[in-house]
């Protein structure tokens, strides 16, 4: 039991997310491993001699080499990645909830950078940026053209380097210079409040290192605020998915005891494993058992509050072991629409001191048995994305619309035509509300007082009328046919 969870413990089921993994789980799987095949190897060399020797101009052979590694990774589904040096390290970053740089959330708004909020306590915060500042240049570079992710590069860097942002204030009608120097940030993947007296609400955007930790702190904040909760909304839209052993923990802070919150199977025998609301198969110290002081702190209260869950097609994999398991169990009402379809588990297998493999391991299934991949968890309660209906809805992608993607062992999705119709009228509708300003017809922030499924979930919690979809329907699967 003690290898099987060394090994759990840093296992990846996210979208976007991962961990290292443990020379142990790969020693096994060389033990298994069946006689290479000898003439396609040949086939490989012979193959790589020659564009060594006959290519029109000279190539670098360790390219070549990681070339064929990463398309070979590739070919298997859309999760399984070779990582070089710099890959590696974005994936750590992203998974520790760490990284080097000013220390604030952004989107793009008119080919600008905008500032959705600064880090609390990060260079960005201490150095006076606002909500709703925008970014004309980083150093001497205009945004103005870069994507987000070439801003973003520009803005990170080395700890205790400086960088020169250039703000525009819309407030204030300025435009003015902002030095910062560089420092390690820490993300806050965790955000709560108290919507009004009596009912809070708790998002979750990714399951990193520290959300655990974060959860707990900040759900204990809001039980001294108001010791008598009515109803709390946990949020897990657009959560793309994270650490296994954080799903399990921050289900665990609703289900009873040691009750079965996931299982995985692959074809390793490690992989074939029951994850349980039990303090080892998430606590990564024998002294730090967040799940466990929050349960002490509010008296089992977070056991018993009416709960409500939303999620959507952004809700992916890690988000949808907690959706699954809190609806097998009857312990919350979920309400949204279908999520992503994502059940399968990677697990990150260190190569050298700066590449890995993350590669899919095991499909994972909820307490009931029921299989996620490709399929998702559908809510009990269907719900729009605002009060006049789905904007961009029809448009996301979901995990069976990817190529290659892994069917989910028993059942494969049904070809519909009526969603490529939908998806159509979406594109019409998108290039109607891109004509609009801005500011009109971007989605209302999750959280605020103009998200339309809050509401619909406040409502339900107070057991007022809810308005549900009259559009939305599950996505349909049929069985696998041998």
């Amino acid at each position: 039991m003690g290898q099987k969870l060394k090994i759990a413990g840093w296992i990846s089921v996210g979208a976007l997310a991962g961990a290292l993994t443990t020379v142990s789980l790969q020693t096994v799987a060389r033990g298994n491993m069946a006689p290479l095949p000898l003439e396609e190897l040949q086939q490989l060399a012979a193959v790589f001699g020659m564009v060594k020797s006959d290519y029109v101009e000279p190539v670098d052979e360790k390219k070549l080499i990681t070339e064929a590694i990463t398309g070979m990774v590739a070919s298997l589904d859309p999760h399984s990645q070779y990582f070089d040096k710099k890959s590696f390290k974005e994936f750590a970053e992203g998974t520790s909830g760490k990284f080097v740089g000013v220390g604030i959330e952004i989107s793009q708004e008119d080919g600008l950078i905008k500032i959705v909020t600064p880090i609390e306590g990060s260079p960005a915060d201490r150095a006076g940026l606002k909500t709703n500042d925008l970014i004309t240049k980083v150093d001497d570079t205009p945004v103005k053209g870069l994507s987000l992710n070439e801003a973003v590069k520009r803005m990170r860097g080395e700890p205790k380097t400086k960088v020169v942002l250039t703000i525009f204030r819309k407030d204030e009608s300025r435009t003015f210079p902002v030095t910062i120097v560089r420092e390690e940030i820490k993300t806050q993947s965790v955000k709560a409040k108290m919507i009004e007296p009596g009912y809070a609400w708790v998002r979750v955007s990714q399951f990193q290192e520290r959300t655990v930790d974060d959860f707990a702190r900040k759900v204990e904040e809001l039980y001294v605020q108001d010791p008598k909760i009515k109803g709390l909304v946990l949020d897990l839209r657009n959560d793309p998915g994270g650490l296994l052993d954080a799903a399990v923990a921050l289900s665990a802070a609703f289900l009873p005891e040691n009750v079965t919150v996931v299982t995985t199977n692959g074809q390793l025998e490690e992989s074939k494993f029951t994850y349980k609301a039990t303090p080892q198969f998430w606590r990564r110290s024998a002294s730090n058992d967040p799940i466990g002081k929050l349960t002490q702190a509010t008296g089992g209260a977070l056991k018993k509050v009416p709960l409500i869950v939303l999620v959507n097609e952004g809700s992916a994999s890690a988000s949808e072991i907690v959706a699954g398991a809190l609806q097998d169990y009857k312990r919350a009402t979920l309400m949204g629409s279908q999520t992503f379809g994502k059940g399968s588990v990677q697990t990150v297998r260190q190569l050298g001191p700066d590449t890995a493999l993350k590669i899919t391991t095991a499909r994972y299934y909820t307490p009931n048995g029921r299989a996620i991949q490709a399929k998702g968890i559908v809510p009990e309660i269907m719900l729009d994305e605002t009060a006049e209906g789905n904007v961009f809805a029809a448009l996301r992608t979901r995990e069976a619309d990817l190529q290659k993607h892994l069917s989910n062992g028993k059942e494969v999705e049904k070809k519909d035509p009526e969603r490529e119709k939908a998806r159509e009228e979406a594109i019409k509708k998108l290039e109607e509300e891109s004509k609009k300003p801005v500011a009109e017809r971007r989605l209302p922030e999750f959280g605020s007082d103009k998200d339309f499924q809050l509401a619909q979930a406040l409502n339900k919690l107070k057991g007022q009328a809810v308005k549900a979809s009259t559009t939305l329907s599950e996505r349909k699967v049929e069985k696998k046919e041998d």
